[in-house]
């Protein structure tokens, strides 16, 4: 079993403070002062990993017995591992799971909290648990899984060399490009594509032209997550996240309702500037200095600009 102790910086006053806030399904998330954003959207913490990750993973094109090697890049509160680990032994599958994580405190203060508890079965919260306090768990039924705590980007290289055309399901729940590039960067996203088995899915909660430009250079086919009309905000006629993976998605019968083909409107946002990609060749670069070449790369973009498209289409720009 590797070794998941976690490194000394985890906990230093660099990580920042996290604070509890609920979400609009009742569910806890928490707020992160090192990035200024909340785990999790508004609108539902629970909510967000059923809609965004155990639907759009396809457990049913998976037989019975099955076994289904997971990764989980940024384990977060654990949301989206634990509905899975539900949904699939519901399923009478099993899984192979690992998960990447830079901090192991939001983990401990969701076990903390009687509201998230009161979301999953016994099972479930032994498997947290045990992940919580010695790094590694296995259920009754025969799933099982460990964590890699620290850098990400410091632990891909290894996977790859171990988990090449390995994984069924990439879960990408990063903090959002504009505050954490260096998980979206062309160098991390092609490393995540080179895991997946030729049916494999990465799916994530974003829709980001440059990820989603990412993963075409990445070289994986890419499609929309739909999402209840309700869930979408007012002029924004936007998706609820996107699914990768080396060969096309089904993009109908079963799961049409779930993934579904870019939108005209989607198609051309890979054409504007929004769409040039974080780069990261070394693997050990700062936010701030992905951000700064990304813009001076967008300088020089041939594409039209962001504002011109949201123009076009009518777009009402975010908050």
């Amino acid at each position: 079993m590797p070794d998941s102790r976690p490194e000394p910086h985890l906990a230093s006053p660099a990580a920042g403070r996290l604070e509890p806030r609920r979400t609009g399904d009742g569910s806890l998330t928490l707020w992160s002062e090192r990035f200024g954003e909340c785990f999790h959207s508004g609108s539902g913490a629970y909510a967000e990993a059923q809609q965004k990750f155990v639907l759009p993973a396809g457990l049913p094109r998976f037989a019975a017995g099955a076994s289904l090697r997971v990764l989980d890049f940024c384990v977060g509160l654990g949301y989206n591992s634990a509905a899975l680990l539900e949904a699939a032994e519901q399923r009478g599958l099993q899984l192979e799971w690992i998960g990447l994580e830079l901090d192991s405190r939001p983990l401990a203060l969701a076990l903390a909290d009687t509201g998230f508890r009161s979301h999953w079965q016994p099972d479930t919260l032994a498997v947290l648990q045990d992940l919580r306090r010695q790094g590694h768990w296995c259920t009754p039924a025969g799933s099982r899984g460990h964590w890699r705590l620290g850098d990400a980007r410091r632990q891909l290289p290894a996977l790859v060399q171990t988990h090449a055309c390995h994984i069924d399901l990439v879960l990408h729940d990063a903090f959002s490009p504009g505050r954490c590039p260096e998980l979206w960067s062309v160098e991390v996203l092609s490393a995540l594509a080179t895991l997946l088995k030729p049916q494999g899915r990465l799916l994530t909660y974003c829709a980001a032209a440059a990820v989603r430009r990412g993963l075409q250079l990445a070289g994986l086919e890419v499609a929309s997550i739909a999402g209840p009309a309700e869930a979408i905000a007012p002029g924004r006629r936007w998706c609820h996240g996107t699914a990768a993976s080396p060969t096309a998605l089904p993009l109908s019968g079963a799961e049409r309702d779930v993934l579904q083909p870019l939108s005209n409107m989607e198609r051309e946002h890979l054409l504007t500037r929004a769409a040039e990609p974080y780069r990261d060749p070394t693997g050990s670069a700062a936010a701030p200095r992905l951000q700064a070449e990304r813009a001076e790369r967008q300088q020089r973009h041939r594409g039209e600009s962001t504002s011109a498209w949201r123009r076009r289409w009518g777009l009402e720009r975010r908050a």
